[in-house]
Order: C-alpha cells, then sequence, then structure tokens
C-alpha cells in the first residue's frame, strides 16, 4: 500500500529541550498507533502530520504533499478529534448546536446552516455511531457517556471527508468498554476508507485483538525504521 505519510528526520525541539524526534517512518496502514507516554511529544506529533504545527527538522511528506510548504491542503484533507483545548465539546450546548456549528463552519461564509434536526444530527454520526444509538439533537452534551462524547467528537471530524482522520490521546476514555467501543468505530472508520493515526499512552493487544484491522504500532520513544 502507498504511504500516506513519509517523514524522515522529522524532529521539533522547544526552549527545555526535544519535543519529539528524530524520527524516521511510513503510514501506510489503514489503522496506526503512535505510542508514547505523556511528554513523549505525541501530541505535537500527531498535529505536524496533520499540517497544524511546524516541524523543526527533517522532510515530511503528507498525501504527497510536502509539509509545511503545503500545510493548507493538508490541513483540508485531514481531520483531528481528541485534542484538548482544540475540538473540546461546551458541556453546556445540546448536540444538534454542537453539529449546527460544525456544519456551519464547513460551509460558505454566506450560507445560512438552520438548527439541526433529530435527522440532520443522525446523518451526521450514523457513520461513526454505528449500532451505537445515536443522541437526539436536543440532548444537552453533559448528559452523554464518555464513549458518546468521543463518538461525537469523531462525527463532527469526520464531517469534513477527510482523507487521514488524526485522533489524540485515546486514554482520555478511562473505561475500557468506552476504549474498546471506540477503538472499534475507528476500525470501521479506516475500513471505509479513511486512514485513522491514532495517539496512545501504551500498547492495547488485547483490545487490538478483536478488531477487524489490527493497528500497525510506532513507538516514539525509538526512531522507527
Amino acid at each position: 500500500m502507498q504511504p500516506v505519510i513519509t517523514a524522515e528526520g522529522l524532529s521539533l525541539s522547544a526552549a527545555r529541550g526535544r519535543v519529539y524526534g528524530p524520527l524516521s517512518f511510513d503510514v501506510a496502514d489503514p489503522l496506526s498507533v503512535l505510542c508514547g507516554p505523556v511528554g513523549s511529544g505525541r501530541t505535537s506529533l500527531l498535529l505536524t502530520l496533520s499540517g497544524r504545527m511546524k516541524a523543526g527538522s527533517g522532510s515530511l511528506t503528507v498525501l504527497e504533499r510536502s509539509l509545511p510548504r503545503d500545510a493548507r491542503a493538508v490541513q483540508k484533507q485531514t481531520a483531528i478529534a481528541g485534542f484538548e483545548g482544540i475540538d473540546d465539546l461546551e458541556p453546556g450546548v445540546t448536540v444538534g448546536q454542537a453539529v449546527r456549528e460544525r456544519l456551519a463552519w464547513l460551509s460558505p461564509w454566506w450560507s445560512f446552516v438552520p438548527k439541526a434536526t433529530d435527522r440532520q444530527v443522525t446523518r451526521a454520526c450514523a457513520p461513526v455511531f454505528g449500532e451505537t444509538a445515536i443522541p437526539g439533537a436536543s440532548t444537552v452534551i453533559w448528559d452523554l457517556g464518555e464513549a458518546e462524547k468521543f463518538l461525537l467528537r469523531l462525527s463532527l471530524a469526520m464531517l469534513s471527508t477527510p482523507q487521514i482522520l488524526f485522533v489524540d490521546d485515546i486514554e482520555q476514555l478511562h473505561s475500557e468498554t468506552a476504549r474498546r467501543l471506540v477503538w472499534e468505530c475507528l476500525a470501521a472508520i479506516a475500513a471505509a476508507g479513511t486512514a485513522v493515526v491514532v495517539g496512545a499512552a501504551s500498547l492495547e493487544n488485547d483490545l487490538w485483538d478483536s478488531l477487524p484491522i489490527q493497528p500497525s504500532a510506532l513507538l516514539l520513544s525509538q526512531e522507527a525504521r
């Protein structure tokens, strides 16, 4: 399979030292996991791969586009979910309001996006939720379980029909049952044709064994290839 991401000697440093790298790797599998503990630079690496942060050195090609030169194009072809401070859900709004806000963001500035109905919420969420019950448009987000909230974040990200979906910090789902459900949904997204790259603190082979698509793992504590 042709790699969707190719990195050579990719690294980033800050005032306090190295953030990540140098790393050299390819991402070619439908479902990939970047494994590294807190402080390993995992979130920064994911943002770099999605064109939303600039590396300090090395070369990076995503979807046959060179970064950071083609960052704007890569941003349009990718989506992110699970990133603290970026795609957080406002607890006091309804699911319908969250869907409408995302649709408005993706629509031309001059278009009017009406209030989201239950049918529109179902249409937006069905590709991600699968067999999981989809909340109604009037459901307040703070009434959702942790798995439902995460699936909603994934659904909002997928509304832009990205070629690659980057997901951060799967461990923010504290329940193993919730993580299993989300992993199953991520595998389904990958099987449907969107490459999925997930940031995780550790390998979860017991959860992955039951997935129809087995994730490939890159350990950030060591240089790939």
